[in-house]
């Protein structure tokens, strides 16, 4: 971590150094050192201490280095003693070149706290370096009548020392003839120049042998050396002549390089050195002379470059036959390039439409012509294109072509064609050029948005709440741009009373349909409607898909209890014989739920009783049953409270309250209720025996009297059936459907079938007498045959009397 947080620090004084490094060269004199080049490495340059005024180790201390450009290190600094040395021997050739004065500019750095200094070091050059002669042999050829003063320019040396240490002059070896001239050109380098002081004699002395050398002002100074080789050249009085005046050749134009053209000859009457005759291009173009050579020794005329008939179709080369004196003769050759086929044809695009509408006929795509630099049949031109495109080539006028469709174009078949245009020449051989277009089809509004499907079923849970996403439809467009954009819309409903735009909405731009209230299952169990997907063509087309939403019941609604019902002001009292035998049909709980599915599923369950263990409760049809013989110490009334449970998530439920009468028989009277009881014993307890024996009495006279009543009567009603329907009236539907609509899962089973009795004179319309006409437990008597109403409920049904 230490070492971390040490770089970090480096690197942000190195980025603070060079931020302020222009302000600081700007600002600051630098300091100057200097030093001899060659010197040894570590040789002492300067104390660096003394020099920046600091104490002995503040170097190391601040952290101080010396920088130069691009991270060379010249110089290396001693922390401990401020010494700053050579890190090596320093060639200022090798770093300057020619240039003076050699300056390296470094930074010396002091990181803690943040402070730098510019520096300059000075290397000065030594003189080690000699001057040399590129040539070291030169020769000259002079005519003996040459006049004196005549200057010949000589070759100089090179020397790479600067200053004084460079080439100071040039001094030539002791002769009669000639003396040697030191110049000096505009930038400072110094050449020697020839100068004839004599009449040279070619008989007297036919060559010359000189030294040159060549002085640098170095201390010592130091020289090179060259030799000159004078030829006495003698005097010429005849000039060449060649064999004939005019040349005519003639060239293919992809003769290879090298290629020879044709050999001219000239002739010299003088003998010797005279007679001997070079040849040259004479007076010649920049395009001749780069197009063609010829042998200075026999005449040779050779293709220096490629030719080209299309460029230049012939040449006019003059050639220069010269003796070694100041005579030449000249001939004239015309050299005609011959054509052959080496330029494939071209295409020039005049007009081109790049993107055209896919219902239009016969529409001009792109207007061209085609050219071939050949001649002749090298010239001539075929134009094409493939077979397998609805496009087709009309020629207007020689080497004029128009591209044109032949039938309208579909671009949802196909949106882009490449055509390749062939430009075939006829010339040997055959050359071909390719032009490439690429021809988008622009879109037309022609095709409808098409649904993903011809009708969606959503389904949506009631109780949803408002603004929630149920669904989404989706439609495809296979036009582009805009043609291809679809908008959705809610048509209106076949039937008016359907108040759709308050049941749902629907995003215009992606379909998306959201339900604008809860909706209720009980109430509006599904619905369907009209789902319009248009473009935004001109004009737009559109496509319509059908939406049916189904709404899926969730449990909000409770058992509701129909027998015995419990909003009478005076309960319903059941009867039960003490001679009744286990598993006997004390009454049933009849109940509905107005959901759907196992939401009403009902179970019932008895949650409490007066005498627990008597009764039960069957958990599938509420059917109360005794669990046990009744005994004389059972009481007389018993109170059992029943629990109607759904079977939903979570689940919902109602309770209803049972009374019980034990009786000896159906000829027994109602014993009073508990509450008159318990008054009567509070009012006498000391004669209750008494009391209870007088009331037993009364009781059971009035009870037998009351069952045969009660049983006269209902005889009377079961067998009296249609004919006497007016006793027992049946009510006329139709029933509410939370009532009656349970899907064939409610409380009733369609194994059973009850009589229901209600009073005639009450408003409660209380039931009486409910009795399963095919009993379930084992040993029952079966009960009277019941009449069965269908128009009741398709999973259970009363005949109400």
């Amino acid at each position: 971590m230490e070492s971390s947080r040490k770089l970090i620090c480096r690197q942000r004084q190195v980025l603070f150094f060079f931020l302020f490094l222009g302000l600081a060269q700007a600002g600051s004199e630098p300091r100057r050192y200097s030093v001899v080049e060659e010197t040894e490495g570590s040789s002492l340059v300067t104390n660096l201490a003394k020099d920046l005024g600091l104490g002995h180790g503040e170097l190391s201390r601040r952290g101080a280095r010396v920088i130069f450009k691009g991270n060379k290190l010249h110089l290396q600094l001693d922390q401990e003693t401020g010494d700053l040395l050579l890190n090596e021997k320093l060639d200022r050739e090798e770093l300057c070149g020619h240039t003076e004065p050699c300056v390296l500019r470094f930074q010396v750095l002091l990181e803690n706290p943040l402070e730098f200094f510019q520096a300059e070091l000075q290397v000065i050059d030594i003189n080690d370096h000699a001057p040399v002669f590129i040539d070291r042999d030169m020769l000259l050829k002079i005519p003996e009548s040459t006049s004196p003063g005549t200057i010949f320019p000589l070759k100089n040396a090179q020397d790479v020392d600067v200053g004084r240490n460079n080439i100071e002059n040039y001094i030539i070896s002791p002769n009669s003839y000639f003396r040697v001239i030191t110049r000096k050109r505009s930038d400072g380098k110094k050449y020697p120049e020839l100068v004839l002081d004599k009449v040279l004699d070619r008989e007297e002395e036919p060559d010359l042998r000189l030294t040159l050398t060549a002085q640098d002002g170095g201390s010592p100074p130091r020289s090179g050396t060259a030799q000159i080789y004078i030829e006495v050249v003698d005097i010429n009085d005849n000039a060449p002549e060649f064999e004939q005046p005019f040349y005519r050749v003639q060239i293919p134009e992809d003769s290879p390089v090298g290629f020879l053209i044709a050999n001219v000859s000239a002739t010299d009457v003088d003998m010797g050195v005279n007679g001997e005759i070079s040849y040259s291009l004479f007076q010649a173009s920049e395009e001749i002379s780069k197009t063609f050579e010829i042998s200075p020794m026999t005449g040779e005329i050779r293709l220096k470059k490629q030719l080209d008939f299309e460029t230049t179709q012939s040449y006019e080369v003059n050639i220069e036959a010269r003796d070694t004196g100041s005579l030449s003769g000249k001939c004239t050759v015309l050299i005609q390039v011959m054509d052959v086929n080496d330029n494939a044809p071209e295409v020039t695009m005049s007009a081109l439409t790049r993107q055209i509408p896919e219902n239009r006929p016969e529409t001009v795509v792109a207007v061209f012509s085609v050219s071939d630099l050949d001649s002749e049949e090298n010239g001539k031109i075929r134009c094409s294109i493939q077979d397998d495109l609805p496009f087709f080539l009309k020629s207007s006028t020689e080497n004029f072509y128009t591209l044109v469709t032949e039938r309208p174009l579909d671009r949802e078949t196909r949106g882009e064609y490449n055509v390749t245009i062939t430009v075939t020449d006829l010339g040997t051989p055959r050359l071909k050029t390719q032009h490439n277009i690429t021809v988008l089809v622009s879109d037309v509004n022609d095709n409808a948005p098409a649904f993903t499907q011809a009708s969606y079923t959503l389904r949506v849970r009631e109780n949803n709440s408002p603004a929630l996403h149920i669904g989404t439809v989706s439609a495809t467009d296979t036009d582009a741009g805009a043609n291809a954009q679809v908008t959705y819309s809610l048509l209106p409903p076949a039937d008016p009373h359907v108040p759709l735009a308050s049941l749902v909405s629907i995003n215009a731009d992606n379909g998306h349909l959201f339900a604008l209230r809860s909706l209720d299952y009980e109430a509006l169990r599904a619905f369907e409607f009209r789902v319009g997907a248009a473009d935004r063509g001109s004009p737009p087309l559109s496509s319509q898909a059908l939406v049916r939403v189904l709404v899926e019941d969730d449990n909000d609604n409770a058992p509701f209890v129909l027998y015995p019902l419990q909003n009478t002001s005076a309960p319903c009292t059941e009867l039960l014989p003490r001679a009744a035998e286990p598993g006997y049909l004390v009454t049933k709980v009849v109940a509905v739920d107005g959901d759907a599915g196992q939401n009403a599923w009902l179970s019932y369950q008895l949650l409490k009783a007066t005498e627990p263990g008597l009764f039960g409760v069957w958990a599938h049809n509420g059917e109360v049953r005794t669990a046990r013989p009744l005994s004389e110490r059972d009481a007389a009334r018993h109170r059992l409270l029943v629990l109607v449970k759904d079977n939903g998530q979570p689940p919902l439920s109602a309770s209803v309250t049972l009374h019980v009468l034990l009786v000896d028989g159906f000829s027994q009277p109602h014993l009073p209720p508990p509450e008159a009881e318990a008054e009567a014993a509070a009012a006498a307890p000391a004669d209750a025996l008494t009391v209870y024996l007088v009331v037993a009495l009364a009781s059971v006279s009035s009870l037998f009297l009351f069952s045969v009543l009660v049983f006269v009567a209902v005889r009377l009603c079961g067998r009296g059936g249609a004919a006497r329907a007016g006793r027992c009236s049946v009510p006329e539907g139709p029933f509410p459907g939370h009532l009656v609509d349970v899907s064939g899962t409610g409380t009733l089973s369609h194994s059973y079938q009850y009589e229901v009795c209600l009073t005639g004179d009450s408003g409660t319309s209380e039931f009486k007498f409910l009795k399963p006409t095919v009993p379930s437990f084992q040993g029952h008597s079966p009960g009277p045959e019941i009449e069965q109403i269908p128009n009741f409920s398709k999973d259970f049904a009363f005949s109400i009397k």
